[in-house]
């Protein structure tokens, strides 16, 4: 007897309509003998992108958190396209009373106003500059952005008022602005971070669906470096026993294409991503699931997941010893070690002036 998986959504991370949290009722999809779940018929074999409009009353969001270093973030979309199956922001769809499976890479929420409401934010008396990251929840150049731009317009705002900005994105896209980002960099205005989990096609049509190929993103590093633009890399996250191996290839091709800084971030399964992610496992390595699994609770406590500040990125026990070493070799075999982004100058900043409608007379 042999065991048969479910296939994958094609172009979609999730493998289905997993409830949020919150949900006050839940459906269940139940097979009447009339309809074969493999044909083309099947409505979440090919689930429709839609994009919705949201209107923001405040763009920047502030943060205390201990072991994160930045204190502003901003993102122009809540959800993401790319689809990532592992990504730690798909519960916040929940908040939205939305699955945080399919609902969170296909019902994309785009903050139209954002440009606008940034340049309010910036304008008012006491603002103190401090770099804004940019893209952080939910990736800032997804597919939406090429249509809508909206990340193009909040850049150049932050161009505009000479305000420090750190972008991470796993997609290509982010070239199209470095006529923006070029000029930001000559002075001590933006850092980069190409996110690169793997280098496997196949395994990154897997994990991270609609993002772009492993081989483009390190063209985008090559890119970015050539044009001045600090650029690194994140080998995020880590998964034992599915990318793990990869840590010192990774490194060394994005260093190869001019990468001059590093970091890894171990995977995150907060909430619904838990069931998400093991779900994921079974569909597209069942072989595996049960030992992935077990070296996360490893490293976690013997849970799913430990939200403790210190812990949550690195997590703890040998493993986590292990790669902490493995990583910090890498980096001094690969030229890394010492290599830093040059520090944001804020000195600069310009408050935008308000718009007025009797115009400027002087």
């Amino acid at each position: 007897m042999t065991t048969r998986t479910r296939p994958g959504i094609k172009g979609r991370g999730s493998t289905g309509y997993l409830p949020g949290r919150f949900a006050v009722t839940t459906a269940d999809a139940v097979d009447d003998g009339w309809h074969d779940a493999d044909t083309e018929g099947d409505p979440s074999s090919s689930p429709q992108t839609e994009l919705h409009e949201e209107v923001a009353r405040s763009v920047i969001t502030r943060n205390s958190s201990p072991d994160i270093p930045f204190e502003q973030s901003l993102n122009p979309y809540r959800g993401c396209e790319h689809g990532c199956s592992y990504c730690f922001a798909r519960p916040s769809h929940a908040y939205l009373d939305l699955s945080p499976g399919l609902d969170f890479e296909t019902r994309i929420f785009a903050k139209t106003n954002a440009p606008q409401i940034l340049r309010q934010e910036l304008s008012k008396r006491g603002y103190q500059p401090s770099p804004i990251s940019l893209g952080i929840n939910t990736d800032a150049y997804q597919p939406t952005e090429r249509k809508l731009q909206l990340t193009r317009r909040i850049l150049e705002v932050l161009a505009e008022t000479k305000h420090p900005v750190s972008l991470i994105t796993k997609n290509a896209l982010i070239e199209r602005d470095l006529d923006l980002l070029a000029p930001m960099a000559r002075e001590n205005l933006v850092h980069v971070y190409l996110s690169i989990t793997t280098l496997d096609n196949g395994l990154s049509s897997r994990l991270e669906p609609r993002a772009s190929a492993p081989h483009s993103r390190l063209k985008t590093v090559a890119r970015l470096s050539e044009a001045g633009v600090p650029v690194g890399v994140m080998f995020a996250p880590v998964i034992p026993w599915v990318n793990d191996h990869e840590l010192e290839a990774v490194l060394e091709a994005s260093r190869d294409a001019g990468a001059t800084a590093a970091g890894y971030v171990l995977l995150r399964l907060p909430h619904e991503v838990a069931p998400l992610f093991r779900d994921w496992l079974q569909t597209h390595l069942p072989d595996r699931a049960a030992h992935v699994m077990s070296t996360v609770q490893q490293l976690r406590g013997g849970r799913d997941y430990d939200s403790r500040f210190g812990t949550r990125l690195r997590g703890e026990g040998v493993y986590a010893d292990l790669l902490a070493r493995r990583f910090a070799l890498a980096l001094k075999r690969f030229g890394f070690e010492g290599g830093r982004h040059p520090p944001f100058d804020c000195t600069r900043f310009v408050p935008p002036r308000a718009a007025s409608p009797q115009g400027e007379l002087f």
